[in-house]
C-alpha cells in the first residue's frame, strides 16, 4: 500500500517585510515531502522584498489560491501591515477551514489571532510578542514548537525548521521527516547560547529589545485593538 497516497498542496503567504527564513526555513523541509507542491502566495504577482532587502516572487494570488492541504503563514516585520487587512485575514480563515494544517511562523501567528483562529489554541511566537497571544484568545506556550490539533506554531524565525520536520512527521510519518532533516543536515551546533532572553546575556537583550521597541509598540496597540473587535477581554 502507497504510504502516502494524497498528493499534498501547500502554500505559504509571502509579503513584503516579512523575514525570508519565516519562510525558506520550512520551505527547504516541506518541499522535500513525496508527492508535494509548494506555492507562494501573494496579493499580487509582484516580487516582494522581505526586512533585508532579498527579493522574493509569487506564484499565485490569493484570489487565485487552490484550497491548501497545509497553510504556511510567516511573520516579520511586514506582518503589522496585514492586521487589519481583510483580504489576507478572510483568506487565512477560508483555507484554516478545510486545511489538514496551519502553520505559522514567528509573529505569523498574530496574523491569525487577528483572523480569529487562535481562540482557545495553544500556541507559541517569537519572544519579543510571545505576551501577545492572550489579546487573541490564544493559550501561550513557551515552547519552540506547539502542535494543538491542526494548528501548528513555531516560535522565532530559525524554529519554523523545527516546525517543519514536526509537521513532516505528521503528513508523512517519522522516518520521512527523518530522512529530510538527514538531507538537509539539520544538527545545529549554535556558537552562542544567546538563542533565547533566558540564555542571552542581559545586555545583548536589552539591546535586541531596544532595537525593536517602535514595532514591539505597535503591535501592542494593535493587540489591543483586535483583542476589543474579537471581544476578547484581558
Amino acid at each position: 500500500m502507497d504510504p502516502q497516497p494524497h498528493h499534498l498542496t501547500i502554500g505559504a503567504l509571502v509579503f513584503p517585510r516579512m523575514d525570508q527564513i519565516d519562510l525558506t526555513g520550512p520551505f527547504e523541509v516541506l518541499s522535500r515531502l513525496p508527492n508535494s507542491t509548494f506555492h507562494l502566495i501573494g496579493k499580487t504577482l509582484a516580487p516582494i522584498r522581505d526586512i533585508q532587502g532579498l527579493i522574493l516572487t509569487p506564484e499565485i494570488t490569493i484570489a487565485a489560491a487552490p484550497q491548501l492541504d497545509v497553510l504556511v503563514v510567516p511573520g516579520g516585520f511586514g506582518q503589522e501591515d496585514l492586521m487589519d487587512d481583510e483580504e489576507v485575514l478572510a483568506f487565512l480563515r477560508t483555507q484554516a477551514a478545510s486545511a489538514q494544517y496551519t502553520f505559522s511562523i514567528c509573529t505569523g501567528a498574530l496574523l491569525l489571532g487577528a483572523a480569529g483562529l487562535l481562540r482557545g489554541i495553544r500556541a507559541t511566537t517569537h519572544w519579543s510578542t510571545f505576551h501577545l497571544l492572550e489579546y487573541f484568545g490564544a493559550i501561550p506556550i513557551d515552547s519552540r514548537v506547539v502542535v494543538d490539533g491542526r494548528t501548528v506554531s513555531a516560535a522565532g524565525v530559525t524554529s519554523g525548521i523545527d516546525g517543519a520536520l514536526r509537521l513532516a512527521a505528521l503528513l508523512r510519518g517519522e522516518a520521512v521527516a527523518q530522512g529530510i532533516q538527514l538531507s538537509i543536515e539539520y544538527a545545529p551546533e549554535p556558537p552562542f547560547s544567546s538563542g533565547s532572553p533566558q540564555t542571552a546575556p542581559p545586555e545583548v537583550l536589552a539591546a535586541a529589545q531596544h532595537r525593536i521597541r517602535e514595532i514591539s509598540e505597535a503591535r501592542l496597540a494593535t493587540a489591543k485593538r483586535i483583542a476589543t473587535r474579537l471581544g476578547i477581554t484581558q
